[in-house]
């Protein structure tokens, strides 16, 4: 299967650009979301160069976000950059799991492969493993109870466009095979 940035644009604007003035674009090194101001009339969503990792995890933060919070520059979010100590790490991953958990669900919808990521190559490592275990105990919760309002709708618009069977179900994330692949992958490093 081919995935074209491009795509992923359309498919945004089509699900909801009328609704919220919100387009996603494609940037540079660092993705934002960057409220409508004086600049620009319309709210946007910038992912990293184009890459389909960084705009499901912003359009997963995104679909978090309530309106308050959508109007304010990274919607307010702290953020520590690469190179976090322990205490900030555990702080990052506490608040990462719903994200990651609406981002592995986008990626399951497009036929894609998902990794979490602690985002700190430079800093404390932490529980790998542990992190994606409540990342996937996230999912289930969201397989079960719904996941959020925007967030379905999106995973409505990916699964039509990449033709994956509705609605989500658990079987359909590899849990068990990506964990085992990823302590793999560490032991070549």
């Amino acid at each position: 299967m081919q995935y074209k940035y491009q795509d992923l644009i359309n498919l945004f604007a089509n699900t909801f650009f009328e609704q919220y003035n919100t387009r996603l674009v494609k940037g540079g090194d660092e993705p934002l979301y960057s409220p409508a101001n004086e600049k620009c009339a319309h709210h946007q969503i910038i992912f990293a160069h184009g890459y389909y990792e960084s705009a499901f995890h912003e359009i997963a933060h995104w679909c978090q976000a309530g309106e308050k919070r959508r109007l304010l520059e990274d919607f307010g979010y702290w953020y520590i950059p690469d190179g976090r100590n322990e205490k900030q790490q555990k702080k990052f991953e506490q608040v990462e799991v719903q994200p990651q958990a609406i981002e592995w669900a986008f990626n399951v919808a497009a036929q894609k492969s998902f990794n979490t990521s602690a985002d700190n190559l430079n800093g404390y490592q932490g529980d790998n493993a542990g992190f994606k275990a409540k990342v996937y105990q996230q999912v289930l919760v969201f397989i079960e109870d719904g996941f959020p309002p925007r967030a379905q709708q999106f995973i409505n618009a990916l699964a039509r466009f990449y033709q994956t069977k509705l609605p989500l179900t658990a079987e359909q994330f590899d849990y068990h095979h990506d964990v085992i692949e990823q302590e793999r992958n560490c032991e070549t490093l």
